[in-house]
Parts: structure tokens; sequence; C-alpha cells
């Protein structure tokens, strides 16, 4: 009976890999097209919309392979030359020891990988995003011979070293990682400073749900719609910001252990105590957007802080809302530590690109993109932090000062935008096979 079973199943498997023998000598090249492809969320997942936009741009149809949880950004849905394939996500694995819950993930999601990868049209190129790359580089490596492609290996970070933040660095799983195991970040088209129309109507969509968007006050005028930063007079359109505003501080994250966003709550806590001493600094409304694991115990923390003067909210934004509200925020924090020490920070580039300085802490390569006291400010721990925050909301909004100064040098800096480095970077790579 075992022994019938057998041969049942080599059976079956060497039907399905005639099958896929006969799909790929049937298929007629690759035509140009290009799978971009992640083992994560798409809408979580903004370089690699942009790579497919990028290609959409040159004419390449493009398949978006991977977990379809949040919404991707508004043009890659309309685009007529992207089509998402979505990957099956396994969820709820919680039996046995976590390695062997990990090893059983790994299995699943190779051949679910795989299969996904083997049943689209065939692609010239597949470009993965690299993290994760355990199983996805293999995976893509055993897809292109199938298919006769070409590998192209975004490699944002290491997965291992992001694996040795939770499991240590001498942990199997980390050297099986390892072993398993450029171009520059560049900020899209769409981030760039927000016209004051446009952030009032942001401010008014976001106090739908958001507390700390509300007007603090009610309006004087009978004619007038009022948000926590901005006023618009409804007779002639005219949007002013609000006297006595509060300042806008925003970060991202996608609430893992690369980043502790304990040390800004502490800082937060130092800033609360400035204001009370009397130091002239102006309410804040911090906002940090982003979901992952780690969000609950983070709101957990933000919930027991009993701040008169600061408010936090923790929304996830829409794909079109992240870069307006970089471009209305005031300043900019960022909590990323690289666990290589190589990747710089994606969020930076794109709040550079909004002309929004930051203050971001301190790892090894960071200074090749914050310079500090020019763009922004680094720092190494809440209290480094707090005074740096004191130090740039004083006197808020002045003119003056070093927030003015950053912003003002983010202006007159010539950084090339996505599309220039890419079509420098990456376009060539793709040759003539389009």
């Amino acid at each position: 009976m075992a022994a019938g079973g057998a041969v049942l199943l080599l059976a079956g498997a060497a039907l399905v890999a005639a099958l896929l023998w006969r799909r790929r000598a049937a298929a007629a090249g690759g035509g140009g097209r290009v799978c971009v492809a992640v083992l994560g969320d798409l809408g979580r997942s903004p370089r690699m919309q942009y790579h497919a936009l990028s290609l959409a741009r040159h004419g390449h149809d493009v398949a978006l392979l991977g977990y379809v949880q949040s919404r991707p950004h508004g043009d890659v849905l309309r685009s007529g030359n992207i089509r998402l394939v979505p990957v099956a996500e396994l969820r709820g694995l919680r039996v046995g020891p976590k390695v062997c819950q990990y090893i059983i993930k790994v299995i699943v999601q190779a051949i679910q990988l795989l299969y996904t990868m083997l049943k689209i049209d065939q692609p010239s190129y597949i470009l993965l995003q690299n993290p994760p790359g355990l199983p996805s580089i293999a995976i893509a490596w055993v897809a292109c011979l199938f298919w006769r492609s070409k590998l192209i290996i975004d490699w944002h970070n290491y997965g291992y070293t992001i694996m040795s933040l939770s499991h240590g660095r001498n942990h199997p799983l980390v050297q099986i990682a390892k072993w398993a195991v450029t171009l520059y970040d560049k900020p899209a088209s769409y981030f760039k400073e927000t016209p004051l129309e446009i952030q009032h109507q942001l401010y008014m969509k976001l106090a739908k749900d958001y507390e700390p968007f509300k007007p603090r006050t009610e309006s004087l005028s009978l004619n007038s719609e009022t948000s926590a930063f901005t006023e618009k007079d409804e007779k002639n359109g005219h949007v002013v910001k609000t006297r006595g505003r509060p300042a806008l501080l925003i970060s991202s994250t996608s609430w893992t252990e690369d980043e502790d966003f304990s040390v800004l709550l502490k800082a937060l806590e130092d800033y609360e105590r400035y204001v009370n001493e009397g130091v002239k600094l102006p309410s804040l409304v911090c906002v940090i957007t982003g979901k992952g694991p780690l969000k609950d115990y983070y709101n957990g923390l933000i919930n027991k802080l009993h701040f008169k003067h600061i408010q936090i909210c923790t929304p996830w934004l829409e794909a079109e809302d992240y870069p307006l509200l970089l471009g209305s925020a005031d300043l900019g924090v960022c909590l990323h530590k690289s666990s290589s020490g190589l990747d710089l920070p994606m969020k930076v580039v794109d709040m550079f690109g909004c002309c929004l300085p930051v203050c971001a802490i301190h790892f090894e390569c960071l200074h090749e993109l914050v310079k500090h006291n020019e763009n922004g400010l680094i720092f190494r721990d809440s209290n480094e932090l707090a005074e740096q925050l004191k130090m740039l909301f004083l006197e808020f909004p002045t003119l003056e000062g070093k927030l003015h100064n950053f912003r003002k040098n983010l202006r007159v800096s010539k950084q090339l935008r996505w599309d220039e480095s890419w079509d420098q970077t990456v376009l060539p790579l793709l040759g003539q096979n389009k």
C-alpha cells in the first residue's frame, strides 16, 4: 500500500514536472516582461512599488509579486503595465519549537513562492528585494533557471543581521540565513514640500479619525474651516497657519526590533518637563506611522503616558497621504539602526525629498546621508534627542535658527530623484532585452 502511494506520488510529481516543462518550452521568450518580487506586504514595500512604476514607465509589463495586505499606491493600481500577483501567506503556525516552526514556514513559503513564480508569464528578469533573502533568493534563482531569465537583487540590507536582533548572532537560524545569502536610495517624485492648501485638506481628512489634528479652540469666524494647524476662509479659499499652532513631529516605522521607540518616548517625557519648567516651547503633535509586530507593545507604553503638551497618534496612512504628511511636518525623527551597519534608511531619504530636517539615531554609515548640523542632527540616546528637540523648537515658529537653516540647505541641495537615479543605475542592467 505504501509502495503504491509512493508510486502515485512520483507519478504525480513527474506529471507536474512535464506540464511545467511544456509550459516553459511553449513560452515565447521573456518579451521584456519583469517579475518584481518581495516576500512581504506590497503595500508596505514602497521601494518595490517604485521599481515597478519605473519599469512600467519604460514600457515593461510588470508582475508585482508579494503579499497583498495593505493597499499599494494608486499609481501602481492604475498602471496598465503592472499586474498584482498575490502570494498566499502562511498564518497561525504555533505548534512545536520555534526552530521547527521556522523551518516549516520557510519550506511552505518556498513552495508557495516557486509555484507563484512559475505560473506567471515568462519574464526576462526577476527583480527581487532582499531582505527577506530566505527562501526568496534560492527560489528566484530556481525560477530563473526554469525560465532562462536573469536575476537582479536589490540588496536593501542583509536578512541574517535583522534576524540576529531577535535571535542573537550565534543562533543556528541566523547562521543558516547568513550562509544562504549599489543603488543608493533616492526619493520618489511624490516626496516634496506640500502646498499649504493641500496641507489643510490632509489635516481635515485626518481630523475625522485622529484627535491631534482637530482644532484646539473654536474659530472666531463663522466662515472658516479649522484644523489644529491651519485655518481656511471659506469665502475666498485662503489658507493660513493658525496662531499658536503645535509643532508637527513625524516618524515612520515597521515596528520591529531594529527601532527602539522607547528612546523617542523618553525624549518626549523630557520635552514635557522642559515646557513645565517654563521653557518657551510649542506643544507637540507626534505622529508615528506604520504597521508591524511591536506596534501594540509600544501603543501600550504610549497609553501609560499622560502629557499635557504632547499628543501622540500612530496611524496607518494611505500610500498617497504619507508623502503629503512628510511634506507638511516640521521635523522628522529616525530611530532606524542598521542591523548590518551598511544600509541607509529610506525614510530619511523620503524626508529629505520633502525638505524635512531630521534627527536620526547614530549608526556606522549614517553620516553618508545625514550631515550633522547641515541637514539635520545625529543623536546617540534619549537625552541628546531631548536636547535637540528643545534647541530646534525654541521660539517656534520663528524663521530663524537651525531648524529653518536645515530646511534652506535641503532646498538648495541638488539631489537626484528616484527616477533619475533608477535610469542611471538599474535601467542599464536590463540591456536591450525589452
